[in-house]
């Protein structure tokens, strides 16, 4: 097995794991009467889209990421993993579970900024293979929207 597959399969294991501990501590998330009581951005998708889209990002997050660590693995780079990880958890239980709207504009915004650093600063080691990180930054763009809508408008 080489070190790129191996690199692989541990990211996939630990961003489908922390996607499963994320839904775990959403509680009931989109279907709580919390958020279906929210008045909620037009552009807001289906929430079919919402499995799709994750899932899509973290197979290409993994394989993003296990190029990037076969190229630099550094403390750095999985200093900024682990960040991000804690980032893309915590805002589950900040938003669906305490409500907090301004706290969980905080961390995605946080999150959409570190994986926009991801996306540029690694872009000289990883050329093209940069583009695997744009759909979570292009949905993070949006997640933040859908939150800043829901503080302003609520």
């Amino acid at each position: 097995m080489t070190p790129f597959v191996k690199y692989l399969i541990v990211f996939l294991v630990i961003n489908f794991g922390a996607l499963a501990i994320g839904g775990f501590l959403m509680g009931e998330g989109p279907s709580s009467s919390y958020y279906q009581n929210l008045n909620k951005a037009p552009w807001t998708p289906p929430g079919w889209v919402f499995g799709a889209a994750w899932t899509t990002i973290m197979v290409c997050f993994s394989i993003y990421m296990a190029y990037l660590v076969k190229a630099d693995f550094s403390t750095q780079v999985i200093s900024l993993f682990v960040l991000q990880l804690v980032l893309n958890i915590v805002w589950n239980p900040i938003f669906f579970n305490y409500n907090l709207e301004l706290p969980g504009l905080i961390v995605i915004a946080a999150l959409t900024i570190l994986i926009g650093f991801f996306l540029f600063n690694f872009k000289s080691i990883l050329g093209l293979k940069s583009l695997l990180i744009l759909p979570y930054f292009i949905w993070l763009l949006i997640a933040t929207s859908l939150n800043w809508y829901i503080l302003v408008k609520n």
